[in-house]
């Protein structure tokens, strides 16, 4: 496929995996014609090779969306456009009607442009959150035959509802699959690493609510770009990952304290003690934080979701993307850890200690 020549779309394509997408197409396919459409224009963050054509289109409008695609021609479309509630709203309803419109309808229009369009694949970027936002639920290394949570949070329903719209639409003209990232990393991460950092300059990082044991995937956000570029390979060849859904991770589950103190490590920063809060208490703690914000008019970090959601175990096999795609992560948790501080902490204009990352936990 190395001299082959194709057009390809990619949505969301200015964003965090949008453009580590970009980046991982371009260098393995330099004849490939990538054009990405985007609410936004390129961001400094989210670094792309000059020769994209980027256009702003919002993927809610159809007839602007028709626009795009008459004049990219594409013969792939890779949908990662998206709306992912921030930490204060993740767990609530308030954005509810924006959600759905952008993840569900949005993904909608993005088939049926791509059906007159007569594209040949579509990948559609889920993720993770389809099965395991129900937090009720333990999600311990969990396959691609669990069950879509149709009951969780706005995004984790949004998503789920999109990823079935793809995947009962694929057929012989149209190839689709759905790959579900898990928890991301990396270069222009504005959510996770961010959130954790935050937590030193809040005093936050003492305290550690259950038994601090939850293991969690989290993937290094060019390992995703990887399977994207898999996936589109498979779809144009064999086709055998059409009408399937892949959980794509590091495949190396880590307890989600052990993430947070490797974070604060980098920066310099160790707990000076640890305070163990029980669920049960920080559980109805977040209950109160609801009310009282509910009452004012306000948000809240912390609540019932976000405490069940730091004590949640989920992570998931790795054995069918393996074997129908051929992905295996290419950069390990330990340097997806590194290179994710790095990266934030240039963009915050500090200078990580020499020894940074030194005193992780083991």
């Amino acid at each position: 496929m190395t001299d082959m020549t194709k057009k390809v779309l990619i949505s969301g394509g200015t964003g965090f995996v949008g453009s580590a997408i970009v980046r991982a197409l371009a260098e393995k396919y330099p004849n490939f014609v990538i054009t990405v459409i985007d609410q936004s224009p390129r961001r400094p963050e989210h670094v792309m090779p000059e020769r994209i054509t980027c256009m702003q289109a919002d993927i809610a409008l159809p007839e602007t969306l028709s626009k795009a695609f008459e004049a990219a021609k594409p013969d792939i479309v890779v949908h990662t456009a998206g709306v992912v509630p921030d930490l204060a709203e993740r767990f609530g309803r308030r954005l509810e009607r924006e959600v759905w419109k952008i993840n569900f309808e949005g993904t909608r229009n993005m088939l049926d442009v791509s059906k007159h369009s007569e594209v040949e694949a579509f990948i559609y970027t889920s993720s993770c959150c389809v099965v395991i936002d129900d937090t009720r639920t333990a999600f311990p290394n969990i396959n691609e035959e669990w069950p879509l949570a149709l009951r969780s949070t706005i995004y984790g329903e949004s998503k789920a509802a999109a990823e079935a719209l793809v995947l009962n639409a694929s057929s012989n003209k149209m190839a689709k699959c759905a790959l579900r990232p898990s928890v991301l990393c990396g270069p222009g991460d504005y959510q996770l690493v961010p959130s954790i950092h935050a937590c030193i300059a809040k005093y936050e990082t003492p305290f550690l609510i259950g038994n601090g044991l939850n293991l969690w995937d989290i993937t290094y956000v060019d390992n995703v770009a990887d399977a994207h570029v898999l996936a589109i390979e498979n779809l144009l060849s064999s086709r055998t990952a059409a009408g399937e859904a892949f959980f794509i991770q590091n495949n190396e589950p880590i307890v989600f304290r052990d993430f947070c103190l490797a974070i604060w490590a980098y920066f310099g920063h160790v707990p000076p003690f640890e305070i163990h809060i029980p669920k049960s208490l920080a559980y109805f703690a977040g209950l109160a934080c609801e009310t009282v914000t509910r009452l004012m008019g306000t948000t809240t970090t912390l609540s019932r979701g976000s405490v069940q959601d730091a004590c949640a175990v989920r992570y998931a096999s790795g054995n069918k993307a393996k074997d129908i795609l051929g992905y295996e992560a290419r950069i390990g948790i330990e340097e997806a850890i590194r290179l994710s501080c790095e990266d934030y902490a240039s963009r915050l204009g500090l200078k990580l200690p020499i020894n940074g990352g030194s005193q992780r936990k083991q």
